[in-house]
């Protein structure tokens, strides 16, 4: 047990996880929990950036920030250019703001530099929105160039130091923390923000992607997070060790996760939502849900990417009907290629065309050793007989691979979601009686609440567990204290406050109401002074 200080804990517990490397254990495979859980993109996420009125600039800002500086809500800042945040300087952006990128100006974007912060908090009812500076009804994939975050994380590149692709290679686009890397670097918050119209070309084929994470550290916290009609991919990290959760990927050009150059993240909660006539040109590249690399030369540099995944929700474009018209460039939910060990779980990939392919030797030989996971997935809604996929002359048994980890592959897309298909109205939520609904397996992941937990409080304990109705919660006090105890689900949503009260050294029983619960699993969560302890409690019907 280790020491922890959370001084807001309970000050908005939907947000309670540190960002450690911890995965919250659900019941159900996918992004979201069964109604009537409500989807952890409600209040923030916005599914019709097209026509949405953001106002008129009122602050342009055109040269680089060198100082600590603070961006309010209430106005609406205009990017003219790239605009570099260096000097270890911190940028922080209030609640609310929204921030344009200016489509005249050549590759209007944000950098966030080496030792530098970007500190973007919004909240449900006030995210922070970077889109396009063009008219409601007028703006394009690729108006401006999109946020890049630089950190001094490891990567396995030459010494391990790169730079950002399609810019001249200058200290200010330069990632990595060379031969003694911090993947503890901290490169500030992205919370609450949504990001739109990105991906500025700034050479042929070298678009920046919606965001783009280079070496950036596990410090950094990324959290409820929309990129929409990027120009490229939505996400892509080259190396690093950032976690994530809830992040949204909507109708964007190219791959959706793309990793890259020793990425070895944690990333749980996200949403792909394909368009049909929206993909890359083949000629250059193909677009994929997931897209995941060692490197560009598939080298064994190390580190090797072996980023781990676990529930998401990845619609493709055939949208529930194969005999849609798709664009030329769609291919597969999942293509892992060039030697990468990524570690894909409890997810669902629907309407593809393609499932999963194992591409190239190296790939293969990944997954017959176990480097390469993909477990407990569901691939429904793609091309009969291409729910996996090898490379021509291959012998690696793919099928039995794929089958003997607990995948399922399933012809039709009919009532796996409930309502995936309408862009403006969705509910991606599992459908009544959805394959969805159970088969999510954490083993050999580290689970928990993201929080670690200490010896100040001395045992808790709960009865009945399971319950269909009450439960009581034991908790021994170590210590006279003001005990604070809740009930949160999978999603680390407060679901009930029990109690908050002085307690004095022993035994305390606490009565949790879960009659209203709907079946699946929860945690209660006791908190006294700075010591934190949780505890599984599952609802039947």
């Amino acid at each position: 047990m280790k020491r922890i200080y959370l001084s807001a804990l309970f000050a908005g517990l939907g947000t309670l996880a540190a960002f450690g490397q911890d995965f919250y254990e659900t019941t159900y495979r996918g992004a979201f929990a069964p109604a009537p859980t409500a989807m952890w993109t409600q209040g923030w996420a916005n599914w019709n950036p097209q026509n949405t009125n953001y106002g008129s600039p009122n602050q342009t800002i055109s040269t680089n920030i060198t100082s600590n500086t603070t961006w309010t809500a209430g106005n609406v800042y205009l990017l003219q250019g790239q605009i570099y945040v260096k000097n270890n300087a911190t940028l922080t952006i209030e609640p609310g703001t929204i921030i344009m990128g200016d489509k005249a100006v050549q590759g209007s974007g944000l950098f966030i530099t080496k030792g530098a912060k970007l500190m973007a908090v919004g909240t449900e009812s006030a995210p922070i929105v970077f889109t396009s500076n063009q008219a409601a009804g007028s703006r394009s994939a690729g108006d401006w160039g999109g946020i890049i975050m630089l950190g001094k994380g490891a990567n396995n590149q030459t010494n391990g130091i790169a730079n950002i692709e399609g810019l001249a290679p200058t200290t200010d686009t330069e990632f990595g923390g060379g031969m003694t890397p911090d993947n503890n670097d901290n490169s500030g918050a992205l919370k609450y923000v949504r990001v739109e119209f990105p991906g500025y070309a700034y050479q042929t084929d070298k678009e920046i992607n919606g965001i783009t994470f280079g070496s950036v550290g596990k410090a950094t916290e990324l959290d409820y997070i929309q990129v929409s009609f990027s120009n490229d991919d939505a996400f892509e990290w080259f190396g690093g060790s950032v976690n994530a959760r809830h992040l949204v990927s909507y109708r964007n050009l190219d791959d959706d996760f793309d990793t890259d150059y020793g990425f070895s993240g944690n990333v749980q909660f996200g949403l792909i939502v394909r368009d049909p006539n929206i993909a890359d040109n083949p000629a250059v590249s193909t677009s994929e849900g997931f897209e995941s690399d060692n490197d560009a030369a598939g080298s064994t540099n190390n580190p090797q990417t072996n980023a781990t995944f676990s529930n998401i929700t990845a619609i493709g474009p055939y949208r529930g009907n194969l005999a849609n018209t798709i664009a030329a460039g769609y291919r597969r939910g999942a293509r892992i290629r060039r030697n990468s060990a990524i570690d894909i779980r409890n997810s669902v990939f629907m309407d593809f065309q393609r499932g999963i392919h194992i591409d190239g030797a190296a790939c293969e030989g990944n997954a017959t050793n176990g480097l390469i996971i993909y477990k407990n997935n569901i691939v429904a809604g793609n091309v009969a007989g291409k729910v996996t996929e090898k490379n021509s002359g291959s012998t690696f048994n793919i099928i039995g691979w794929f089958d003997s980890n607990n995948n399922d592959s399933i012809a039709s897309t009919a009532g796996i979601l409930t309502t995936p298909y309408n862009y403006l109205t969705p509910d991606y939520r599992p459908a009544t009686s959805s394959p969805l609904l159970s088969g999510a397996d954490f083993t050999g992941m580290s689970v928990g609440l993201g929080i670690k937990e200490v010896s100040a409080i001395a045992n808790v304990t709960l009865y009945p567990n399971p319950t269909s109705a009450n439960a009581s919660l034991f908790v021994d006090i170590a210590q006279n204290s003001t005990v604070e105890v809740v009930v949160m689900n999978a999603n680390g949503q407060v679901m009930q406050t029990v109690a908050t009260k002085y307690a004095e050294v022993g035994t305390h029983e606490f009565t949790i109401n879960a009659s209203d619960f709907a079946q699946g699993l929860y945690y209660a969560v006791v908190r006294t002074g700075d010591a934190v302890k949780t505890i599984k409690l599952s609802v039947v019907k």
